[in-house]
């Protein structure tokens, strides 16, 4: 073979492995943007939800919560049917769901928690204190505020404010509530809200949405006070993505496009329960700021 005839050879040879390489990688591409997600979904053709029965704000089998809400929203962007697998968000939820391949996507789950691979968030709040207008409480900001020593308060036991409240000096007084439950028979949320409607406690404090939620149901309303300003103990501001299995990768990039796309829509469904949104600065999301990234 003369040199000529071999740089021709080897120029069709590249040619033909670079067309090779284009192919799979807009075959790859299709697969990622496309409906084919046969392998990683319980049926492609339905958006099938993990969720608990009777978890308001959240969930229940009526279709309530705001979980269910997004979940109608997501099937008609993506022209799905919504089917769920309800089971009680109690030990064994993930392992039960999810994990059993019973359906596909649990709604709402904390960044950073490894029991699920998780998607982007598509909201950010926090703990709340919650107490009644005009009680003297309703501007504090902080459980390190001295108004707070000598009152009774409520905590879901176990709660990273539990530990704020310890090193703040609360726990003698406080009223301590089941946090693993059957949500199905009970509701700690609820149980601690008529306490503080009836006078039994001062103030509660609870997971942002849950505080939210019961203080708008209240008559009349209660307030509601992201604790964001805390200087000692954890955190008690969190990131809430959707939870996916760890395999499932093609399928976690969609459900980060449908965030992306509907942040406004998902804004709106949960301003609407009453759930305190926070920006990356804590300064609260409004009606008005719902374009806003969480």
């Amino acid at each position: 073979m003369t040199n000529a005839a071999l740089r021709r050879w080897l120029l069709i040879s590249l040619s033909a492995f670079i067309v090779l390489l284009i192919d799979r990688e807009v075959s790859r591409a299709q697969m990622t943007d496309g409906a084919d997600l046969s392998i990683e979904l319980v049926d492609p053709k339905v958006l099938r939800v993990c969720a608990d029965p009777r978890n308001l704000p959240f969930s229940n089998e009526k279709g309530e919560g705001f979980e269910n809400k997004l979940g109608e929203l997501f099937a008609e962007k993506l022209q799905k049917k919504l089917d769920y697998m309800y089971f009680p968000q109690a030990t064994g939820f993930v392992r039960m769901t999810l994990a059993a391949h019973r359906c596909d996507v649990i709604m709402g789950f904390p960044q950073g928690d490894d029991l699920v691979q998780g998607t982007n968030p598509y909201y950010r709040t926090a703990y709340a204190l919650v107490a009644k207008q005009g009680s003297g409480l309703d501007d504090v900001a902080t459980l390190e505020d001295a108004r707070l020593k000598d009152k009774r308060i409520g905590i879901v036991a176990g709660t990273p404010p539990a530990t704020n409240m310890a090193v703040a000096g609360l726990m003698a007084n406080a009223r301590p509530y089941p946090l693993m439950i059957d949500t199905r028979f009970d509701s700690s949320s609820a149980a601690m809200i008529k306490d503080l409607m009836s006078g039994e406690i001062d103030a509660g404090v609870l997971w942002g949405p849950m505080a939210g939620y019961f203080a708008k149901q209240a008559s009349p309303p209660l307030h509601v006070t992201p604790l964001v300003k805390e200087t000692s103990g954890p955190r008690l501001a969190f990131r809430i993505g959707m939870g996916v299995r760890p395999a499932d990768q093609n399928w976690k990039r969609q459900l980060n496009r449908l965030i992306l796309e509907n942040q406004p829509a998902i804004n709106k469904i949960l301003l609407d329960f009453g759930v305190p949104l926070l920006d990356e600065n804590d300064k609260p999301i409004t009606a008005e700021t719902t374009t806003k990234q969480p």
